[in-house]
């Protein structure tokens, strides 16, 4: 019988997104200064003006794709899918409405399916980057997606 979930690993070396509304990029970037040390070990990726700020003020290469109003969190949201990303970073500001906030839910949303580490604050990122996990690879499990897509399809009719 197929399992119902599968072990995936996230590597020794992981590929983490940096995102931040504008009221919290500073305190990104600084978050990043503090941990470049750290953060240079690991794959860096983020939404378009997150990632060229925080290249251009640590020195950390960050690849970047759009900027998040513009789908960058919905491309963030395929790479875990894709198995791409494993680790997120996304300073929010719950002060400030976002016209992107459907976007926002949904990465939310695949980073709680795909049981990925996601930090909304600095505290949170803190906890996750001074782990003892952070230099160490980590089992998780997720749904068996091709089991649950063959079990729905053959229930609907």
């Amino acid at each position: 019988m197929e399992p119902d979930f599968l072990t995936l690993t996230i590597g020794k070396q992981k590929n983490i997104a940096l995102i931040a509304h504008d009221g919290k990029k500073a305190e990104l970037i600084q978050w990043c200064k503090d941990n470049a040390e750290t953060l240079k070990k690991h794959f860096l990726c983020g939404t378009g003006t997150t990632a060229k700020m925080i290249t251009d003020q640590t020195g950390l290469p960050v690849k970047g794709y759009n900027s998040g109003p513009l789908g960058g969190d919905q491309q963030i949201g395929a790479k875990i899918v894709e198995g791409k990303v494993d680790f997120v970073i996304f300073f929010s500001d719950p002060l400030t409405a976002a016209p992107h906030d459907p976007d926002v839910k949904a990465l939310l949303r695949i980073a709680q399916v795909y049981d990925i580490p996601i930090a909304n604050n600095k505290a949170t990122a803190d906890f996750m980057i001074h782990s003892e996990l952070m230099d160490e690879e980590y089992n998780h499990n997720v749904i068996n997606f091709n089991k649950n897509i063959r079990q729905r399809a053959s229930t609907i009719k």
